[in-house]
């Protein structure tokens, strides 16, 4: 089922090609350059699922994840990184945060779409649970 996707990345070319390998999908993508404009963006595209890189100027993907998990709104809603980052102690620390999953650059387009696919079911089972709709 198409989802509503929002890719956070200070990197134009990467956002395209995340926007490739998902639209063909056909999600709808929202796109920000950093956790700021995804914070200042969010309330009107209402994700279904955020992807977020870790190094970006102004506010990076941990301190994104942590601000939107703090939020009731969006404590169900998954959140993928996508990073060059790939060391044990900094997906520990997604995680911790509240990461739903972790792929590292150079991605596989298939990859990805797989991941995405899987945060977007597990939203979808939470939601379920709580008896609400998950479209």
């Amino acid at each position: 089922m198409p989802a509503t996707i929002m890719i956070v990345d200070d990197s134009k070319t990467v956002r395209t090609l995340v926007r490739g390998a998902l639209e063909t999908d056909a999600h709808r993508i929202v796109e920000a350059a950093d956790g700021c404009e995804a914070l200042a963006l969010i309330d009107g595209t209402d994700p279904d699922l955020v992807i977020t890189d870790v190094n970006m100027p102004a506010m990076d993907g941990l301190a994104l994840i942590r601000e939107l998990h703090q939020r009731p709104r969006f404590q169900l809603m998954p959140i993928l990184v996508l990073t060059t980052e790939g060391s044990e102690r900094m997906m520990q620390k997604g995680r911790e945060l509240g990461a739903t999953g972790w792929v590292v650059k150079p991605f596989d387009p298939g990859e990805l779409r797989q991941a995405a696919c899987c945060a977007l079911e597990l939203r979808a089972k939470a939601l379920s649970k709580l008896g609400r709709d998950p479209s």
